[in-house]
């Protein structure tokens, strides 16, 4: 299915769509603030991009050189080619234990991997402990924004689902007694618990440690109770040193959330007495994105989700419309990187105005790939008829003057005489979400050459 099919019944609910909007925007404009509080933001970016070109540059050294570390410091290191076999290797390493209750903190990499229903399958109670990846778990549903996942989702709702499962108040909506309905639901999940699992944000290469950012703590408790802790990992997630680190820190939650640090920064180095962390290194289709000149700075992502934030069309089409689990611009790019056909349509969910690009926090050129990803699919063929022959016959248009001309003259005096039951019809798609301006009297042109006329008469 198609971004525009997907996103359909999302934009029908024209209130959910006004309010994901502003929900959406709001976190944009914390982004705006806390940056501006900051003399040296650019500077950081820019040193954010330097480090992220280098690593990638040295990939393989740094991955070698975080494997020794970890190795030194007590950890097992695992590799894990694809999805499935980073499914295999922590099944297995859940059997060697007899494990059969799981809690793990936010991971959109075992989203990327399907790891809960892989586990669900066999039997094995997988709990999300971020409130947001609950809330949506027990809705049966992906999360729909990698930093906030149940954005999309009103209190109202939330109540009546607590409701249903945890056994809230009918009608209650106050999202304190909510939030301690959760609290208290997801600690008995921490209690009983035999495996915590985490994702990464940042791994070290000159140390083998990494570290986990949440707002909740559920990454703490999730692996501070039961004595195994697997840690999930992207080999993107990699820096050279632990000085690298502020640098990151200080990006990420003010381009996430307008925080200035993450409430929880938690570093783990090695396991805790008595017990076991296991680290799984997932290439799962990266090493193809390093080693595409078009793409490969898709791999500096961060997961801070201000490209989401800032995208015209992911605010007003939801993220389950792009029907992969990082939707959204950097999402759109990778994931049509790795499956052309698959995702043809997610570079064409974007205006390519560039407002991702201005507010990425490691400098991606995020437009750029969204528009190179186009031109990618088109020589594969891979564009829809009906959109290359609307291309052709702007480029017809546009690369003549005297036609634009004539066509510019002709829809203005249509639009001034054609009702606007015909005009807004069900054959014009384009017009179901957006009004054209008013119909001017006349042309720039025309204006331009009133005003010259008139400043050489006086």
């Amino acid at each position: 299915m198609d971004h525009s099919t997907a996103a359909a019944e999302f934009i029908a609910d024209r209130d959910r769509v006004r309010w994901h909007d502003a929900a959406v925007w709001s976190a944009r404009s914390r982004r705006d603030r806390a940056s501006h509080s900051l003399a040296e933001w650019e500077t950081l970016r820019d040193i954010a991009s330097r480090i992220k070109l280098h690593t990638m540059s040295r990939l393989d050294e740094y991955l070698e050189a975080f494997e020794a570390n970890a190795l030194r410091l007590g950890a097992q290191v695992h590799w894990a080619r694809d999805a499935a076999q980073h499914n295999a290797i922590v099944t297995d390493i859940l059997r060697r234990h007899g494990a059969t209750r799981v809690v793990k903190s936010k991971s959109m990499l075992t989203e990327e991997c399907g790891l809960n229903p892989h586990l669900e399958q066999l039997g094995i109670e997988v709990i999300d402990t971020d409130l947001g990846e609950r809330i949506v778990q027990l809705l049966g549903q992906h999360p729909s924004h990698i930093v906030t996942p149940a954005i999309h989702i009103k209190k109202e709702e939330i109540g009546a689902l607590f409701h249903e499962q945890l056994g809230t108040a009918a009608g209650a909506t106050d999202p304190k007694y909510l939030a301690e309905a959760a609290r208290q639901h997801l600690r008995e999940k921490f209690l009983a618990a035999e495996v915590g699992i985490t994702g990464v944000n940042f791994a070290i290469a000159e140390t083998g440690g990494f570290v986990v950012c949440t707002n909740e703590g559920n990454a703490d408790l999730g692996v501070s109770l039961p004595k195994v802790h697997i840690a999930c990992m992207g080999i993107e997630k990699l820096i050279p040193r632990a000085a690298d680190l502020g640098v990151f820190l200080r990006l990420l939650a003010r381009s996430a959330t307008g925080q200035p640090i993450t409430t929880y920064s938690s570093h783990f180095h090695g396991p805790m007495p008595g017990g076991e962390l296991h680290i799984v290194l997932v290439d799962n289709g990266r090493s193809n994105l390093l080693g595409s000149d078009d793409f490969r700075r898709s791999l500096h992502c961060i997961r801070c989700g201000a490209c989401f934030n800032t995208c015209p069309v992911y605010r007003r089409s939801g993220g389950h419309s792009y029907g992969v689990t990082v939707g959204g611009p950097i999402g759109s790019i990778t994931s049509a990187a790795r499956d052309p056909k698959a995702h043809k349509s997610l570079p064409f969910a974007s205006s390519l105005c560039g407002s991702c690009s201005d507010v990425c926090p490691v400098k991606i050129n995020l437009h750029e790939q969204l528009f190179i990803s186009r031109q990618r699919l088109a020589k594969l063929g891979l564009v829809p008829t009906t959109k290359r022959l609307s291309l052709k016959l702007a480029a017809a248009v546009l690369s003549r003057p005297w036609l634009y001309r004539l066509a510019g003259r002709i829809a203005r005096a249509a639009l001034r005489v054609l009702p606007r039951s015909l005009v807004y019809s069900r054959l014009n798609v384009w017009g179901r979400q957006r009004e054209l301006p008013q119909v001017p009297p006349a042309s720039f042109r025309e204006l331009n050459r009133k005003r010259r006329k008139e400043r050489q008469q006086r």
